[in-house]
């Protein structure tokens, strides 16, 4: 469905002077006031007085964030809707939808819990500005520009992330017929709330071949850019991610009158898996990080031994073979274990997402635009996943980075120094005109 509603803009397209050069070319710039505002005002939603941000997939502050979206693309005249995955997608009106190719810049408005202000948000906001000032400054493109905000790319409330860019992508026999929190609430509920619909799926499917491009702006996660001084990251690859879901079986008892010999305790067996997944990168380096950041334990008391413990392993490596060699090395340490502590241990595939390589033309085009801004950039890998790599199904797909602060992420520190974050979206914007 669609909404449009056209007003008259509030504020005029002020260039940020300081970032224009001398010989720049006659094109529109954004408003970079208007974007750090926006930036502020969406880490109130779902926001802490320690800086954090929770705003949990399909949660009631993320779809705060989602209304608030639709607020602001309407009230700058665009048309937003709401797919049957959930997903939000702003247009400019009147540009004759499925008449010209399409290029589509999108991120997510979800974060962890207690995360940071821009992962995400900062690159659906880029969108919304870049999409902005070519409406209001009358520029024509050859393509049709429009903005996602993919639902759940986080996966932090539902455990199914990158929800609403596999939707669009088509990967629906990959979703779970139905699929549920981690406290065991449907999705179809809270999917309708935001509103999605979990019978109608099939319909927010882009076919291959629709897409001319996809461009995704994203805070770097990392120190490398901010370590070299350069404003810039041209992303020529996205990491790999496989995750497990592993749950170990014992038997409860009484701590204080089960005799140590013979326990079957599945907490024991959990932390010695835990450490093994560790040295798959660390010290076998089979793939490039390996993590374990959450842990179910069952009945969870002081003084009884643990029935289950559930948990995820999260494995990223840069290369197919890497993934491979991990996973089927820590199966093989797995079985061992749970002989050894008279367990029983599955390991459940919840996540298989391959290792994808950026789109030379799109790369050539955003190393373009920052020079022709005069900017250093370089080009170097992302060790997070992102929507880019599901919407890689379907089209080339293109990222821009921008510095880190310390290189955290994910935490209420999370933080790009303004100038970064305006400059970021003047290359984006110089990007899309650039195709």
């Amino acid at each position: 469905m669609r909404n449009a509603t056209t007003v008259v803009p509030d504020q005029a397209i002020v260039p940020d002077q300081a970032l224009v050069p001398a010989d720049a070319p006659d094109t529109p710039w954004i408003n970079g006031a208007r974007l750090l505002d926006r930036i502020d005002r969406f880490a109130e939603i779902g926001g802490d007085e320690n800086g954090g941000v929770t705003r949990m997939g399909f949660g009631p502050a993320d779809r705060e964030a989602r209304s608030a979206l639709v607020q602001e693309a309407v009230k700058a005249g665009l048309e937003a809707g709401i797919d049957a995955g959930g997903n939000v997608l702003v247009r400019r009106p009147d540009q004759g939808a499925g008449e010209r190719p399409r290029l589509l810049i999108g991120s997510h408005l979800d974060t962890v819990a207690n995360g940071g202000r821009l992962d995400g948000t900062y690159g659906v906001l880029a969108g919304l500005e870049v999409l902005q000032t070519l409406h209001e400054t009358g520029t024509e493109t050859s393509h049709e520009i429009v903005v996602a905000a993919f639902a759940n790319e986080e996966g932090a409330l539902f455990p199914q992330p990158f929800w609403g860019s596999m939707v669009l992508a088509g990967r629906l026999d990959a979703l779970p017929e139905d699929p549920r929190d981690y406290t065991g609430a449907p999705l179809r509920e809270a999917l309708a709330l935001t509103g999605g619909d979990l019978s109608r799926l099939d319909t927010a499917v882009w076919a291959p071949g629709s897409l001319a491009g996809y461009l995704e702006i994203h805070v770097e996660q990392g120190p490398v850019l901010e370590r070299l001084g350069k404003p810039i990251g041209v992303v020529d690859s996205i990491t790999g991610r496989t995750q497990l879901k592993v749950e170990v079986r014992g038997a409860a008892g009484h701590a204080g009158t089960t005799p140590m010999k013979g326990r079957r305790d599945p907490l024991v067996t959990a932390s010695q898996i835990v450490l093994t997944v560790r040295q798959l990168a660390e010290e076998q380096r089979l793939c490039r990080v390996a993590t374990v950041g959450r842990l179910d334990v069952s009945p969870n008391s002081p003084n009884t031994i643990a029935q289950s413990v559930q948990f995820d392993v999260d494995l990223r490596d840069s290369t197919p073979h890497g993934l491979a060699a991990a996973e089927e090395t820590l199966r093989g340490t797995l079985a061992a274990l749970a002989h050894q502590g008279g367990v029983e241990v599955t390991a459940e595939a919840t996540i298989r997402t391959a290792p994808v390589l950026t789109d030379r033309r799109l790369r050539a085009a955003v190393t373009r635009s920052a020079e022709e801004l005069g900017l250093a950039h370089e080009t170097l890998p992302s060790g997070a996943g992102h929507d880019a790599q599901v919407i890689a199904d379907i089209a080339p797909v293109g990222m821009i980075f921008v510095p880190s602060t310390g290189g955290v992420s994910h935490v209420p520190e999370e933080h790009t120094a303004p100038e970064d974050l305006v400059t970021g979206v003047d290359v984006l914007l110089r990007t899309v005109l650039g195709l």
